[in-house]
């Protein structure tokens, strides 16, 4: 089911939290949403959650508008906040045909889903169990839980890994997975790392503006604009080879790699691949090359890169 958001704003007071921003999430896939703290993430997940509304534009839920529908929209949406407010005293179980109730699942169809909920979400050890019982990591699974108790065609879910240690972390990002072959997913989060294994796409928000949007590929490409390759080559004296390096035509700059003894850094030209002719120079002067490789951009570094401002 696709999500459209088109030019919404959100305004609070005279601060925009949320400032034009549109863009599209396809059926059954994965949209890592990233942003400093303040962006305006949360703002506008609760905005496609119909929890808060916009001060302009409009979002479109499978087709629905969040304001002409926010009922039957948020009956097609899981939403499993940051906060993650759970009812502490009540056991699982309980707790989980609570939210079914509420979210009008018929009577009969309740005990299946709660049987479907917990095994999905790995809680048949903890089902009798009262919720403040809990680590946070089943917490977490909870949460996921009842977001999902009414087989909703879209996940929302807001940092759902916070305050959870590897394991556990591991064990969520495989269970987004496996619910994001079946439903439209949006996660944020400030792990890159787990956005990177988790997501198909990568959305990243600044001041209340998009300003990355694609792929972890294309993301990379877009973030420095021109192939950066890692060479060593052995054969000659350090000197004749960075100077014959410089002479390429195809190659913008050379460095010399410090935490790499006998390496260095070759950046080429826009839209020019050096790699030929560095095998040439090679083989002209009998030096032999022993690596070369292309180095990408960390995920880290274009985040820093788009929002630091």
């Amino acid at each position: 089911m696709d999500i459209i958001v088109e030019k919404v704003t959100k305004l609070y007071g005279a601060q925009k939290a949320v400032d034009n921003i549109s863009f599209k999430v396809n059926t059954g896939e994965v949209l890592g949403f990233l942003g400093p703290n303040g962006a305006g993430k949360t703002t506008t997940m609760k905005a496609i959650s119909c929890f808060l509304a916009a001060n302009e534009g409009d979002i479109t839920v499978g087709g629905l508008s969040v304001k002409e529908n926010p009922e039957k929209v948020k009956s097609l949406i899981g939403y499993l906040p940051e906060n993650n407010p759970l009812y502490q005293e009540m056991q699982v179980i309980d707790y989980l045909a609570f939210v079914a109730e509420l979210h009008g699942v018929p009577k009969e169809e309740i005990p299946g889903r709660i049987r479907e909920m917990i095994k999905v979400c790995g809680l048949a050890g903890e089902k009798y169990k009262n919720i403040r019982e809990l680590s946070k990591g089943y917490k977490q699974r909870v949460g996921l839980a009842q977001a999902l108790i009414h087989d909703p065609e879209v996940l929302i879910l807001d940092e759902p890994t916070t305050g959870l240690d590897p394991n556990q972390i591991a064990e969520i990002r495989d269970l987004i997975r496996k619910i994001g072959k079946e439903k439209t997913v949006i996660l944020s989060s400030h792990i890159l790392a787990e956005v990177e294994a988790t997501c198909d796409r990568i959305l990243i928000i600044n001041n209340g503006r998009i300003v990355a949007n694609g792929t972890p590929s294309e993301l990379r490409m877009r973030a420095h604009g021109d192939e950066i390759l890692k060479v060593k080559i052995s054969g000659g004296e350090p000197e004749d080879i960075f100077i014959a390096l410089e002479d390429i035509d195809t190659i913008r700059s050379v460095a010399i790699m410090e935490n790499s003894p006998g390496y260095f850094e070759v950046h080429s030209h826009e839209n020019e691949n050096s790699a030929r002719s560095i095998f040439d120079m090679c083989a002209q002067s009998n030096w032999y090359i022993e690596e070369l490789t292309p180095v990408e951009t960390r995920l880290e570094d274009i985040f820093r890169e788009v929002t630091m401002n």
